[in-house]
């Protein structure tokens, strides 16, 4: 028994020496061959860390199987929620009970990473934040996210949500070879909202030679994160970064990563799969305190205006693209069927209204919560709410 777990331990120590030998790192890091799986470096792999918006890799995953499965169509309705609406930036900010087409939804959650968006997704394709969490947990468990857990579709904060790059490494996979037709979302330059222009978060799209994806991720306590992908000669690599200090020095670490793979043929033995678990895999760092303590609130988000270091000089990654392509996105066109999550047993959509209360003086019915003192209470008949007799 011992003896496994020595030879387990120098495994895992002979699989990092890619890392060691390159530049050192001081944040998870995983850099692999798409196609074969084959890993070229990697440094903390399976770490557990705050996902943030990379958390949108996986709501988008279990909206390709959802459609698949022939539950929810790209032209089905996505209707924005009372609850999906409260969410903080980045949004859309549409008002509740706003409408779109599902493709639509999907480009505004994995361009603008709009939370928003992300959380109507969730809760019209599972019928419940809660529900569709627990499908995005099912999903992870299925592809061998040994090391992730899910609470909701959009990444914001909770201390439940967490991921490491390893995981995120196999989710790609997934979704790259299972689901090639939707590939070009990910590269998508700008949305087009009638007449404003929405740039990508992800600076090497439309800037590093061969970029195509495919997602950043951004909270105080996870830091700057980051999966680029990017082909060459028919040759795609796929590079995972966690935790760094700025968008600009994301996209930068990323690039490197690439760069150097490009550099290198795929002549390992170690992939994904069969990579050993290693190091901590319990404790997520928390960089609240290091990213944001000195930051106004402007900063805090995935929307905040990417900006390097005060003496560096310029980076490649903050040039503005000069005639950037937009994809046309918004409201309305939703021709297809309701997503099944949000029918009930008669084929009918569920309305989007509160649990009615009841005034304290009138015998409550089955399901219904008292009404707080000096408040009208409201009950709904078939569509219509009805006001309480007084």
């Amino acid at each position: 028994m011992r003896h496994g777990h020595f030879l387990k331990l120098l495994l895992a120590g002979a699989l990092a020496l890619p890392v060691l030998a390159g530049v050192a790192r001081a944040n998870p890091v995983i850099l692999f061959d798409l196609q074969s799986g084959k890993i070229l470096e990697h440094q903390d792999a399976f770490k557990r860390w705050y996902p943030a918006s990379l958390s949108k890799l996986m709501t988008a995953y279990v909206t390709f199987r959802a459609i698949a499965a022939g539950e929810v169509q790209l032209d089905s309705p996505i209707k924005v929620t009372k609850h999906s609406a409260g969410e903080p930036p980045s949004k859309m900010g549409f008002k509740p009970g706003s409408v779109m087409r599902l493709d639509n939804a999907l480009k505004m959650m994995l361009v603008k990473s709009a939370n928003d968006i992300a959380m109507a997704v969730g809760e019209n394709i599972g019928g419940s934040q809660a529900a569709f969490a627990d499908r995005m947990n099912a999903e992870a468990a299925r592809l061998g996210m040994t090391g992730t857990h899910f609470v909701n579709p959009n990444g914001l904060f909770s201390p439940d949500q967490y991921t490491t790059a390893r995981d995120l490494a196999l989710l790609v996979t997934a979704i790259r070879s299972e689901f090639p037709q939707y590939a070009p979302w990910f590269s998508i330059e700008g949305l087009a909202v009638g007449k404003k222009a929405i740039p990508n978060y992800n600076l090497l799209i439309g800037r590093y030679p061969g970029a195509d994806g495919m997602k950043t991720g951004f909270v105080c306590s996870s830091g700057f994160n980051m999966i680029g992908s990017a082909t060459r000669n028919g040759r795609t690599l796929v590079a995972v970064v966690l935790g760094e200090k700025s968008a600009v020095s994301r996209a930068e670490t990323v690039a490197k990563l690439l760069d150097q793979g490009f550099d290198t043929p795929a002549t390992g033995s170690a992939t994904l799969a069969a990579l050993p678990s290693y190091g901590d895999t319990l404790s997520p760092n928390d960089l609240h305190d290091e990213i944001c303590k000195k930051k106004p609130k402007a900063e805090q988000s995935e929307a905040a205006p990417a900006v390097a270091a005060k003496d560096a000089p310029k980076s490649p990654y903050q040039v503005k693209l000069a005639h950037p392509t937009l994809v046309a996105v918004g409201l309305g066109g939703a021709t297809g069927p309701t997503p099944k999550a949000m029918l009930d047993q008669s084929g009918q959509e569920y309305a989007d209204v509160p649990l009615p209360s009841w005034r304290p003086d009138i015998p409550a019915p089955t399901g219904a919560e008292p009404a707080a003192s000096g408040t009208a209470a409201v009950a709904v008949q078939g569509d219509q709410p009805v006001k309480a007799a007084n």
